[in-house]
């Protein structure tokens, strides 16, 4: 896509109803030059910097049309639970549509040598370096040398990559492709996807915290003292001030806790995990809905005293996600977030250019 209009929010509104107009609209930004197609087999490096953080990861097509139940044969590890419905709702549109709008985010211990490899593509030029218009600097070469694909197709040939952005629309794919046509499997067997190095240029893991509506500090307390976490009154700063792994902060906007339990104990889900998995069920009234905020003040910002409580929540580790997702352990939907993600529009995937491809073979 053009970068003006990467970062624009007036962009996603282009993704937006009626979807099936979209496929034209697509084909008025390649008349007008806001979009331009490379139909040449290839790999992309991408590397982006967002808030002074560089990352950078290989863009490609993934192969979703072989499946398994077993973790432990999965190449790619979702680590959160998804809406059905949502998935559902996203493959509509993505089959109305015929694009893929951005790519998934995927991320692992890259085995030794990768990052040689990848030393070496960026020793050139890229092919585009540009800031978007959302103020995100964007550089992206284009991998098309047979042996250094082949040699980074066997680097990745025995390794797992943990889903860090984008669960609906990995599920979605699988809707996708479930939903095939005839003559349709080069658009549907296939989804984008971006492959980061977490140890390379990490992504940065924060928690997403909770709002519980309709639930005040006695019926939390009383829920968390019945599966045997342990309640410790306080002020502000003291409670703030123990915020980490095994320790939650609740408050209503006036009165402060910390909910202490034991990491070692059950399933490694982290702190999300145990709020959902065991405070939440004990509660004698269950909240009217689960409300997510990014930021603690946000969440304190909702909070009301005798009425809503804000659960505050530490950051799990990659490795506690990745030893969770490696099992089958999943965490709550929104439990973590991976920043900094790319702005869409880098790079899409035209459905209707992946069927023609085929059909040019």
């Amino acid at each position: 896509m053009a970068p003006s209009r990467i970062g624009d929010p007036t962009s996603a509104r282009l993704y937006s109803r009626p979807y099936r107009g979209v496929a034209s609209r697509i084909s008025s930004w390649l008349a007008r030059g806001d979009l331009r197609e490379h139909r040449d087999l290839a790999l992309y490096l991408h590397e982006y910097t967002a808030a002074g953080i560089v990352v950078r990861g290989v863009v490609g097509i993934l192969d979703v049309s072989h499946r398994t139940d077993d973790p432990g044969e999965a190449a790619v590890l979702p680590h959160e639970g998804v809406r059905t419905a949502q998935a559902e709702q996203l493959a509509s549109r993505m089959r109305q549509m015929r694009v893929h709008p951005a790519p998934i985010l995927l991320t692992y211990h890259a085995p030794d040598g990768v990052s040689a490899l990848l030393d070496r593509v960026q020793s050139g030029p890229p092919e585009e370096q540009y800031d978007d218009h959302g103020g995100q600097h964007h550089r992206v070469w284009t991998i098309t040398d047979e042996a250094l694909i082949a040699q980074l197709r066997e680097a990745w040939s025995s390794q797992q990559a943990l889903i860090a952005d984008g669960h609906h629309r990995y599920a979605a794919y699988a809707e996708l492709q479930g939903l095939a046509e005839p003559g349709d499997a080069a658009a549907t067997d296939f989804g984008l996807a971006m492959l980061i190095d977490q140890d390379d240029t990490p992504l940065q893991l924060g928690a997403i915290h909770r709002v519980l509506p309709g639930v005040n500090l006695r019926d939390l307390r009383a829920a968390a003292e019945s599966v045997g976490a342990e309640w410790t009154a306080g002020s502000r700063d003291a409670a703030l001030g123990r915020l980490g792994p095994g320790v939650i902060v609740l408050s209503d906007g006036r009165g402060w806790a910390t909910l202490d339990f034991d990491t070692s104990a059950g399933p490694i889900t982290g702190d999300v995990g145990y709020l959902h998995d065991r405070v939440l069920p004990a509660l004698s009234r269950q909240p009217s809905r689960v409300l997510h905020a990014h930021q603690v003040d946000a969440a304190l910002k909702r909070a009301r005293p005798g009425r809503d409580v804000a659960v505050l929540l530490s950051a799990p580790t990659f490795d506690t996600i990745l030893s969770s997702a490696s099992i089958g352990q999943l965490l709550p939907e929104k439990a973590t977030s991976f920043q900094p993600k790319p702005h869409p529009g880098v790079l899409i995937r035209l459905l209707d250019a992946a069927r023609l491809e085929k059909s040019r073979h």
